[in-house]
């Protein structure tokens, strides 16, 4: 899950080496942080939010097939 957000996110943006995600335990859900360059942020989240949605709802049902309550969050 983890692999599959950064790289859908290093081909969203223009800086992918400044692209990572971190694996978080949080009250008892699995949270994806997505680090990225502040400049990219924008790119990531997309017009209105599409972009952000669409990623959040990948993760969400990736961690559904693993029995998981998964998370996205977006850190510039």
């Amino acid at each position: 899950m983890k692999e599959l957000v950064e790289y859908l996110a290093k081909g969203l943006v223009d800086e992918p080496d400044a692209v990572r995600v971190e694996r978080v335990e949080r009250d008892g859900a699995v949270v994806l942080e997505l680090h990225c360059a502040p400049d990219d942020v924008g790119k990531v989240i997309g017009r209105q939010g599409r972009t952000a949605r669409a990623l959040r709802t990948i993760v969400r049902a990736s961690g559904a097939r693993s029995n998981e309550r998964a998370l996205l969050e977006i850190v510039g």
